[in-house]
């Protein structure tokens, strides 16, 4: 099931189940809205209205509800290209809800970046409240999956000595374009990734070449902290990550999840 939160003739945000055209028919791609949030823990059922895919725009499909945790260095090839090793234990750093933005929405390089990077990744988004997930548990509390940049100031990362302003600036987490809730930890790692700044690849990729894979990163994040439904984790980047500019166009696409757009303006 693909589920995304969107927006028709300016009216209030809502939720619904996207509705694929089967190959070859005649009804035409659409979104079936629903009553509410279907991570707010409250019956949902189907309002009725329908509307085709081309007539709405869609939002980031979560606004996490109390953080977003993202994993660094968790694929071989990038931790090389950033001149090091994968950590002996997960390299974790918060991003916060402020930074989401969704499809189309435009990025900003706040004043002062010189060196603003992309960094496409799989988005874990959690469904129910849970500490101490054991690994072989960890599928009972994901809801969906969805797609993620990990938008970084390169220059403020390297000088700042921690990551808080590098990562966690405004605009810097696009998600999108829905989530799948219908995969299973092993198809999850299983797919393809890639990236494109302005339809040239810089990253290609499968998330079957991450160190730690998901159950392994939920069960390591809930030893220390709560997760709440509505919560993301960013399971880390492959090699090619690189600079975008002012007028620029980055896309990653990852199986079966769709491609998420946005453009790059200066604040």
């Amino acid at each position: 099931m693909r589920i995304a939160r969107f927006v028709k003739d300016g009216q209030d945000p809502a939720y619904g189940i996207i509705e694929l055209a089967v190959d070859g028919g005649e009804h035409p791609d659409t979104i079936a809205a629903i009553t509410a949030d279907p991570l707010a823990g409250v019956p949902v059922n189907y309002t009725g209205e329908r509307h085709d895919l081309e007539d709405v725009r869609f939002l980031a499909p979560v606004i996490p509800r109390s953080k977003i945790v993202a994993v660094g260095k968790n694929y071989v090839d990038h931790a090389e290209e950033m001149g090091g090793e994968v950590p002996p234990a997960p390299l974790l750093f918060f991003k916060p809800n402020t930074s989401v933005i969704g499809p189309d929405d435009t990025i900003l390089r706040p004043e002062g970046c010189t060196d603003l990077h992309y960094e496409g990744e799989l988005a874990v988004v959690i469904g129910r409240i849970c500490k101490q997930v054991p690994p072989e548990r960890a599928h009972e509390v994901i809801f969906g999956y969805t797609i993620a940049n990990d938008v970084t100031a390169r220059d403020w990362q390297n000088s700042d000595g921690q990551w808080t302003r590098a990562k966690g600036a405004d605009t810097f987490l696009p998600l999108g374009p829905w989530m799948n809730t219908h995969l299973t930890i092993e198809e999850a790692e299983k797919l393809g990734l890639e990236t494109r700044l302005n339809d040239e690849v810089r990253q290609s990729s499968s998330t079957s070449q991450m160190v730690r894979g998901i159950a392994e990163l939920i069960s390591f994040i809930t030893s220390f902290t709560t997760l709440l439904p509505g919560d993301v984790i960013l399971t880390g980047t492959p090699a090619g990550v690189g600079a975008m500019q002012t007028g620029d166009q980055v896309t990653v696409e990852i199986e079966g999840l769709g491609a998420l757009t946005n453009p790059v303006a200066d604040a």
